[in-house]
């Protein structure tokens, strides 16, 4: 099940303008740095990245062909998909998303719901996107070279059973 909340006025404008204000609802917000919690909304932070992809939502669709109606095909609206996240970051000395991985490997599926946190410039929280019992399915390590000055990069892929999405 997906379900997406966003923080737009459904009502219409007082001056008859329609949908809602939507120009005061839409703050365009640099994507500064990322905070993850893993396990409980009250957990504590676990990593700031630098990078996060994978947050989609797509609409299956089933095409019906009608018998007699040969001008067009029906189409239907079918299940939601959500895609796999992909979190990447500098290394740390802590190594929790690489042991959350190895539980999953070796069949102790260890389920949490993750949290991931936009902050502005200001230091403040912009949004909030929960993906429902999630579970890692890739890690990836650092790639090293002797002539490289480049950080060492992780990054954590893990898929999720939907996603709610809050104003902060």
């Amino acid at each position: 099940m997906v379900m997406i909340t966003e923080g737009v006025s459904s009502s219409p404008t007082a001056n008859g303008g329609g949908g809602g204000d939507l120009t005061s609802s839409l703050t365009a917000h640099a994507a500064c740095r990322f905070y993850v919690q893993v396990g409980e909304q009250t957990a504590a932070l676990q990593a700031v990245f630098t990078e996060v992809s994978g947050l989609q939502v797509e609409m299956q669709v089933t095409d019906y062909e009608e018998g007699g109606i040969n001008n067009y095909v029906h189409r239907l609206p079918g299940r939601m998909k959500v895609g796999n996240v992909t979190l990447k970051h500098g290394m740390t000395v802590s190594n929790a998303f690489l042991k959350w991985c190895m539980k999953t490997n070796i069949g102790s599926w260890q389920r949490q719901n993750v949290t991931v946190v936009l902050y502005d410039v200001a230091g403040q929280p912009v949004i909030r996107w929960h993906f429902n019992n999630a579970y890692p399915v890739k890690w990836t390590g650092p790639q090293f070279t002797a002539d490289s000055t480049a950080m060492a990069i992780e990054s954590v892929e893990f898929t999720h059973e939907g996603l709610t999405v809050d104003p902060a």
